[in-house]
C-alpha cells in the first residue's frame, strides 16, 4: 500500500516540527518547508527517518507568492524523486510569525508582512497545490486562540486568523466533491519561540495564562501536533469544516 504524504509549511521547528514527527508517528511520509532554519530542517527530516518513514525539506517564503510555481515544480520533482509519485495528500498550513503591536502602532509595512504570510500565501499555497492533492485528502489550517478571545497587540494577527477559518469553510464547500476535507486547528498559549518566545521569557505571562486555563498550565508543542496528525488519517474522515480549539479548556 503506497504511503500518505503530507505537506507541513514552517516544519523545521516548534509547532510544525511535532506536527511533522506526529505525522510520521501516525504512517504518514512528510515533506516540510523551511524558511531559513535548513539545518534544522534537515535534522526533523533525519528524526523522521528514524522512525521509519520517508521525508524530505524544501524552502519556501510562504509570504512570497511569487515564488509559488517555482516552489510546486520542486514539490513535484521531490514527489517524484523520492515516492516515484507527482501528487500528495494532506496540506499543513503552519508557517507564520507573530507581532505584538497595539493597534496604533500597526505601520502598512508590517500589515502587509503578517497578511502576506498569513492571509494571501495561505490562500494562494492552496490554490497551487490543489491540483496536486489527491481527492480523499485534506487541508488543515492553523488559526489561534486569539480569532476568538481578544490579545492585546494582536489585532492584525488575529484578524487574519479569522479570516482563514472563513476560508477553510469554502474550501471545505468548494472541494468537498473530492473528497477533501478542510479543518482549522486553533491552539491557545503554547510555550515555544513563537513571536520571540513571549510565554516562555516572561513568567508573569506565563502564570496568568496558566490560571485562565481549565487544566492549570499553558501549551507545548506537543499538545498539537497529534490533533494535527489525527485530521490527516482515515480515523477523522467524517469531520470537515470544524475549528477545533486546542487550548486545554481556555477561559471557561
Amino acid at each position: 500500500m503506497t504511503s500518505k504524504i503530507a505537506l507541513v509549511t514552517g516544519g523545521s521547528r516548534g509547532l510544525g516540527k511535532d506536527m511533522a514527527l506526529s505525522l510520521a508517528g501516525k504512517g504518514l511520509d512528510v515533506v516540510l518547508t523551511y524558511h531559513s532554519k535548513q539545518e534544522e530542517a534537515e535534522q526533523v527530516v533525519s528524526e523522521i527517518q528514524a522512525l521509519g518513514r520517508q521525508a524530505a525539506a524544501l524552502r519556501l517564503d510562504v509570504g512570497v507568492t511569487a515564488s509559488f510555481d517555482d516552489f510546486i515544480r520542486q514539490l513535484t520533482g521531490t514527489l517524484q524523486q523520492t515516492w516515484g509519485v507527482g501528487t500528495f495528500d494532506y496540506l499543513i498550513h503552519n508557517a507564520g510569525f507573530g507581532a505584538t503591536i497595539p493597534l496604533p502602532q500597526v505601520t502598512e509595512e508590517t500589515f502587509d508582512q503578517l497578511m502576506n504570510v498569513h492571509y494571501k500565501g495561505v490562500y494562494f499555497l492552496t490554490q497551487k497545490t490543489l491540483p496536486i492533492l489527491n481527492d480523499n485528502g485534506g487541508i488543515v489550517f492553523i488559526s489561534s486562540g486569539s480569532s476568538r478571545r481578544v490579545v492585546y497587540g494582536y489585532s492584525v494577527y488575529a484578524s487574519l486568523k479569522g479570516a482563514i477559518e472563513v476560508l477553510c469553510n469554502y474550501v471545505a464547500k468548494e472541494f468537498g466533491n473530492r473528497g477533501i476535507r478542510a479543518n482549522v486547528v486553533a491552539p491557545g498559549p503554547i510555550e515555544t519561540d513563537f513571536n520571540n518566545a513571549a510565554i516562555r521569557n516572561n513568567p508573569q505571562m506565563k502564570s496568568n495564562l496558566a490560571g485562565l486555563t481549565a487544566l492549570g498550565r499553558v501549551g507545548q508543542a506537543d499538545d498539537i501536533g497529534g490533533v494535527v496528525a489525527f485530521l490527516c488519517t482515515d480515523d477523522a474522515k467524517w469531520v470537515n469544516a470544524q475549528r477545533i480549539e486546542v487550548s486545554g479548556g481556555l477561559s471557561l
